[in-house]
């Protein structure tokens, strides 16, 4: 095992076990199972056929993303998007990104490392939409305090990816380009890997390209944040649109942090706040998170298994470099 990926899967599921003691802190447990036990389940359909609404719009983005480099059928794409989420379920720190890279490389004929290009812009489009949402929400609710301060961080760690983007896109013309160029070619595998990194990246400069990436990102969100409504009506919270963006962004935000497996902790540390914030309970704030989050985990991982047992094992998964 590398010793780079077990110092991310250590440090992860550190991060996993700490927001669980901060839940089990500030959660009484007995009154959130209480509420969970009267909860109607016959919201959870609709739970899950939001969530199906949200991956099937992802993955035209991907697709959209994918399509100036090569043409990926929806249903390979759907494939290969599903199987990362189910790598993010079950290996810490979101390593679900290098996985779907690898299998949509693998099968489709493309360099991994441009595969990830595309990962890259559409991670960076995600988090820009989710900080959008997520401060309109704090502007329509009137929110305060920590929750403020950490959107306002989202929004700063956006900006800042949003240059390192452009960076990336531009860094043949910039000033010491040359001597980089130079220093790469003495490595052809080096040279090789970061162009065709920046031809994954490059889709970003493609206004028509980059436009459809955002709006099928708006698209999706709102998917998931009529989701979260509903895992609220279900144990009988009725929370407004802007309660609900700004707790369906609000973890997405957390959930970027690399964690354990599949964001446990993060994912119901932050419900549990950002509920707080807009006036919810701690028990109530934590069943609503708990749904939802056990909802995303049972459709991506059913989805996962099922892409997994359709695509099957990579087939250069032994011989394969990153560069290729």
């Amino acid at each position: 095992m590398p010793r780079n990926f077990l110092i991310r899967a250590v440090a992860g599921v550190a991060v996993s076990i700490v927001a669980l003691w901060l839940v089990l802190r500030s959660v009484n447990i007995q009154e959130a199972a209480a509420i969970l036990r009267t909860a109607d389940w016959r919201w959870i359909p609709v739970v899950v056929g939001f969530l199906c609404v949200d991956l099937a719009v992802r993955t035209l983005r991907w697709q959209r993303l994918l399509a100036p480099i090569a043409h990926v059928p929806y249903h390979h794409t759907l494939g290969y998007l599903l199987v990362g989420y189910l790598a993010n379920n079950v290996l810490p720190a979101r390593i679900g990104e290098l996985v779907r890279s690898h299998y949509a490389g693998d099968r489709e004929g493309i360099s991994r490392s441009t595969t990830l290009g595309t990962i890259v812009v559409e991670r960076v489009v995600d988090l820009v939409t989710v900080v959008a949402i997520a401060s309109m929400a704090i502007l329509v609710l009137s929110v305060r305090g920590i929750v403020a301060s950490a959107v306002l961080a989202g929004a700063a760690v956006a900006a800042l990816l949003a240059v390192v983007l452009a960076i990336g896109i531009a860094a043949h013309r910039l000033p010491g380009a040359e001597r980089i160029a130079l220093w790469a070619w003495r490595y052809p595998r080096v040279r090789e890997a970061v162009a065709r990194l920046r031809d994954g990246l490059r889709v970003a400069g493609r206004p028509r390209t980059l436009v459809e990436a955002l709006l099928l990102s708006i698209i999706a969100w709102g998917a998931t944040i009529l989701a979260f409504a509903a895992s609220g009506q279900s144990v009988g919270v009725e929370l407004t649109i802007g309660q609900a963006a700004l707790m369906a962004s609000g973890v997405a935000l957390a959930s970027a942090i690399p964690a354990g497996p599949a964001s446990l902790g993060t994912f119901e540390l932050a419900a549990v706040e950002l509920g707080k914030a807009v006036g919810i309970g701690s028990s109530e704030a934590f069943a609503i998170g708990l749904i939802a989050h056990v909802s995303i985990l049972v459709v991506t991982s059913v989805g996962g298994i099922a892409g997994l047992a359709w695509l099957g094992w990579p087939r250069g998964a032994t011989t394969a470099t990153p560069e290729t």
